[in-house]
């Protein structure tokens, strides 16, 4: 069969595949509304264009979105499924939510798959770690797509403005990253030939392989604040390198990456303060037992065990009805050693400008993350633009500066990107 004729029946399939979603949630529409059970969502079209000679697409995605909720007594449920239909006739559908809820007097319980948000940071994770990071497309996601749903049992225990909070997480989520070939995927450059062992970058579900955290905030007049503790699995799976040594030059003759998640003790807190007009936040958690990769030729697995502390302090401020936030980030390897790869101190700033125009209808807002210590950044200005009633039009980019670092790594990326949404 020629290709034109397989490609051609890939489309039916797909537009078929579509059709029958369709029908199903039209279906599921009337019976919701028939039982009780309130839907809201949204429908999404998200369309990037990379400022390449080519100016190829590097997205072409459209979504839907669905939030079902019911009530009853004590007892609420919640789902929300999602679907993602992209150019190349892929069609990804999921769930990032769904619990139940059930109310006491004093102890709120919620078991399922839900996303858990701790801190007080703006676009980074510090102590917001309970719920693990879809880094497909690096960070250019609403962060409500970024952050994932796990399957835990939350307990809230009330007490006037103090909250006790305890989550446990009997299976580990890892996080999501772009698979080979994506423009997403962070540059792993090797000085010699490579391969990979995946072998030990599963962790089983089991009860000795849960996971454990602990948070207890409070808000009072002068100051909100949470402070908490973690046992649980590195999301991001760290490096191993085994290298073959050549004994006539003591350098690396091959390499086998082998990924693996490794156990880390965390603690931590957040806290934001008015003063005046401003709003000071803080953020801090200290992590043990996070591994690190080396560069020293003669070690050979080429990581290294140290403690790890990673804090921010942001101040938010209002001049001339604009919106300005900035914030500092520091992640710091303690007990140093020369040859780690990572920079013993690494730091990031960020900053934020927002302003509404015709009556709430339109924003304009830059946001910038800047690496210090590389001079590189990701510059992202955008407009939105409430057309009617829960529909609404973004334009926006996405650019990087800079030659190497966190953002410097993807400065062929750059993009403008248009999504036109419809919210019911």
């Amino acid at each position: 069969m020629k290709r034109s004729n397989i490609n051609s029946q890939r489309v039916k399939i797909n537009f078929l595949h579509l059709l029958a979603t369709g029908l199903v949630l039209l279906y599921a529409q009337t019976a919701v509304i028939a039982q009780g059970i309130q839907m809201y969502g949204f429908t999404r079209n998200y369309t990037g264009v990379l400022l390449n000679d080519a100016n190829e697409y590097s997205i072409v995605q459209n979504t839907l979105d669905l939030d079902l909720t019911h009530s009853r007594d004590r007892i609420s449920i919640k789902a929300n499924p999602y679907l993602y239909h992209y150019s190349d006739a892929q069609v990804e559908i999921d769930l990032r939510e769904v619990y139940m809820d059930v109310y006491f007097d004093k102890i709120d319980l919620r078991i399922g798959k839900q996303q858990i948000i701790w801190g007080k940071a703006n676009g980074v994770f510090i102590t917001d770690i309970v719920s693990p990071k879809d880094l497909r497309e690096f960070l250019l996601p609403d962060f409500d797509e970024i952050r994932m749903g796990v399957t835990a049992v939350k307990a809230d225990y009330y007490m006037g403005n103090h909250t006790f909070e305890v989550v446990w997480l009997p299976v580990f989520t890892p996080t999501r990253m772009p698979g080979e070939g994506s423009i997403w995927r962070p540059s792993m450059d090797f000085p010699v030939e490579s391969e990979f062992d995946y072998s030990r970058q599963e962790v089983k579900g089991a009860l000795e392989n849960s996971e454990l955290f602990a948070k207890y905030s409070a808000i009072t007049p002068a100051i909100d604040f949470e402070i908490m503790v973690g046992y649980a699995w590195d999301d991001d799976p760290t490096m191993h390198i085994r290298k073959t040594i050549d004994p006539q030059t003591m350098q690396p003759a091959s390499l086998t990456v082998i990924p693996r998640h490794h156990r880390l003790g965390i603690g931590g807190g957040s806290f934001s303060s008015t003063l005046g007009p401003f709003v000071v936040r803080g953020e801090g958690a200290y992590y043990t037992g996070k591994y690190f990769n080396t560069a020293d030729p003669t070690v050979t697995h080429a990581v290294v065990k140290k403690d790890y502390l990673h804090y921010l302090l942001g101040v938010d401020y209002t001049l001339w009805e604009i919106n300005l936030s900035g914030q500092f980030i520091q992640q710091a390897i303690l007990k140093y050693d020369a040859p780690i790869e990572q920079d013993e101190f690494e730091n990031t700033a960020t900053f934020l400008a927002r302003r509404d125009f015709l009556r709430e209808t339109l924003t304009v807002e830059l946001f910038t993350y800047i690496g210090l210590n590389n001079n590189d950044a990701l510059i992202r200005p955008r407009m939105y633009y409430d057309l009617a009633d829960g529909f609404e039009l973004l334009l926006g980019a996405n650019l990087f500066t800079g030659d190497k670092g966190r953002f410097g790594q993807f400065r062929n990326n750059d993009m403008v990107y248009f999504k036109v949404k419809y919210s019911f």
